[in-house]
């Protein structure tokens, strides 16, 4: 099972991370101990979008839709702020 999901950082800018995996709490807990994406070190984050998928060719495929969808992501974060 794997997942794509995105992240909103707990600082004043909110800025969003999108990644996939197949251990969340694994991958959000490297996040959040500066052991993850480059882009995400330094920041507290916290899920706020999270889907499952079969396989990884298919969390993959949905990782760049997510990535390259800002109206999308937008609409996503906007539920959190």
């Amino acid at each position: 099972m794997y997942f794509v999901y995105m992240l909103l950082s707990q600082d004043i800018n909110k800025h969003s991370y999108v990644g996939s995996t197949n251990n969340l709490e694994k991958r959000l807990k490297l996040h959040n101990e500066g052991k993850g994406a480059k882009y995400t070190k330094g920041r507290n984050w916290k899920v706020i979008y999270k889907k499952k998928y079969k396989n990884k060719s298919e969390a993959l495929k949905e990782e760049y839709v997510l990535k390259k969808n800002y109206k999308l992501r937008k609409k996503i974060k906007k539920k959190y702020l």
